[in-house]
């Protein structure tokens, strides 16, 4: 018997978030629970990165499980892709190191958010981006996201992952930048709290449309008590692209 770690993308479109819920609701832990159960998996759950929300897409989601597999290691990640369906694949699987675990082990998240600016929709890629309509400064955007990089009480922003936990965080890079036709906003940090980003690319976007000044993003990070009332931004424009170890 050993503990596996395993990196997962997924589209996150058809699911209820990430976190196995009500037994009738599709979510990504529950199918690969069950790819898992056919190759013998005996634990009650496995443990992961983060718990994206219904909608939210992910290239680096990274799990953890124990599995008495008697193959190679490379036939692991090829015998579970064969009972996941098309839209959730593992990527790669290894030998996790003792006591690793894919939440309290991690140093960076690194998710993107990806905007496309257009008057008319666009049903091919609006499954992985938020169209918006008139396009918002993207310098203005760009200002904004400077403001975000340190160590802040990040409350107005989003939620803890438990009743007792902290709202504190720290944000390593945040930038938003034209590739192509599309505008990305990229953010690192130590953790991220509840709806965090989408609420911080909401808001950032606001600034960009000239609605909200830029000064008031920091007015929320400089008082906890205070709470962006804006719209969040769209969840299928979110997506965990990696999570970093040491």
């Amino acid at each position: 018997m050993a503990t596996y770690k395993s990196i997962i993308a997924y589209d996150g479109t058809d699911f209820q978030g990430f976190q196995r819920q009500a037994e009738e609701l599709r979510t990504v832990q529950g199918v690969i629970e069950n790819a898992l159960r056919e190759l013998g998996w005996l634990e009650r759950s496995i443990t992961a990165a983060g718990r994206t929300d219904a909608g939210v897409h992910a290239r680096g989601q990274v799990i953890a499980y124990a599995l008495d597999w008697r193959h190679e290691i490379e036939n692991l990640s090829k015998a579970l892709n064969a009972n996941l369906p098309p839209d959730v694949a593992v990527r790669q699987t290894e030998v996790a190191q003792p006591g690793f675990h894919p939440r309290f082990s991690a140093r960076v998240r690194r998710y993107s958010y990806t905007l496309i600016s257009t008057p008319v929709r666009d049903p091919l890629r609006e499954r992985f981006a938020w169209r918006i309509w008139p396009e918002p400064n993207l310098e203005a955007m760009e200002a904004a996201a400077t403001m975000l990089v340190g160590r802040y009480d990040f409350a107005a922003y989003g939620q803890a992952p438990s009743s007792d936990g902290h709202t504190i965080r720290e944000v390593f890079r945040a930038q938003w930048h034209r590739k192509h036709d599309v505008i990305v906003f990229e953010i690192e940090a130590n953790a991220f709290l509840h709806h965090m980003v989408r609420r911080l690319v909401g808001a950032m976007i606001e600034v960009g449309a000239g609605r909200v000044k830029r000064d008031e993003i920091r007015e929320l990070l400089d008082d906890p008590q205070l709470r962006w009332e804006g719209r969040i931004a769209a969840a299928q424009g979110l997506c965990l692209e990696t999570v970093i170890y040491d």
